[in-house]
């Protein structure tokens, strides 16, 4: 199976940004009902996979402080292998470049990419819907990669409609904090009550991030970034349930002026968005 197959290539596992997020209600299992609009920027980690006969799953490079065995990508790799009933094998080699506890999705990305790869790799013939159930048993934010399209986003995040935005470029700032997502959702402070729209109403600007006053209150650095950046009149945001934030622009130039402008030393890149995810149309639809 693997000799006929190109285990060679790079696989990309682009960021995404929450253009809004909306918290509109709470399930009776304690999982958040959100609206959002995703859209991925082409600046992410990159993958690698390799065949192993003895039909393990590995990391090639183990992650300082994070177990192996429960690293959403060897995790993803095994179901996928799981529910396609085969036997194979694979090292898989991330070059992680998004920070963790960001707000990009990194992770979860990572692992759409690892279910996109492998079921080609391993020629299982799964379609997207498929994946696409496979990933939300991984992590809320694992279908919208696997859909591959700026969308909103509704339930917990994996009911699509798929909508239009404008080219635009992003400067996406990295404060010195990871946020885990769990301990803003868990907060008592935290908003649950934003009026549902309709996604046919969405434009671009709408809306804001309803997550972003817990996530500064807790972590403060993630509002000093804003603070200073809208000092300069950037209409910033955060993404996800942070740390990272970011200010659309409509050109390069514009986006890495106000990169260059940032104190020296400031982690910070500027990111391309991108219509449909680099994989797209690796999966058949149906």
């Amino acid at each position: 199976m693997s000799g006929t197959r190109d285990w060679s290539r790079e696989w990309p596992a682009p960021a995404k940004l929450n253009l809004f997020l909306h918290v509109v209600g709470r399930r009776g299992d304690g999982y958040h009902l959100l609206q959002t609009v995703f859209r991925f920027v082409d600046h992410g980690d990159i993958l690698r996979f390799h065949p192993r006969e003895d039909g393990a799953i590995v990391l090639a490079r183990p992650l300082p402080g994070v177990d192996p065995d429960h690293h959403l990508c060897v995790r993803a790799a095994r179901r996928l292998r799981e529910f396609a009933g085969i036997a194979a094998g694979a090292a898989i080699d991330l070059d992680k470049r998004l920070p963790m506890g960001g707000g990009l999705g990194g992770g979860s990305s990572d692992a759409a990419t690892t279910l996109i790869a492998l079921n080609h790799l391993w020629g299982c013939g799964l379609g997207s819907a498929d994946l696409q159930r496979l990933g939300l048993e991984l992590g809320a934010d694992v279908p919208v990669f696997v859909h591959g399209r700026t969308t909103f986003a509704e339930g917990v995040g994996e009911r699509f409609t798929d909508v239009s935005a404008p080219p635009a470029w992003y400067l996406v700032v990295v404060p010195r904090v990871q946020v885990p997502t769990p301990a803003i959702f868990r907060d008592p402070l935290l908003r649950r009550d934003a009026p549902p729209v309709a996604p046919a109403d969405w434009r671009p600007g709408f809306g804001g991030n309803d997550l972003e006053a817990v996530a500064c209150r807790l972590f403060p650095e993630v509002g000093r970034v804003l603070a200073a950046l809208r000092a300069d009149g950037l209409d910033a945001r955060m993404s996800g349930s942070g740390a990272c934030c970011f200010v659309e622009f409509a050109d390069a130039p514009a986006a890495r002026a106000a990169g260059a402008a940032l104190p020296a030393g400031t982690p910070a890149f500027v990111a391309r968005g991108l219509d449909v995810h680099p994989l797209r149309g690796l999966t058949p639809e149906a």
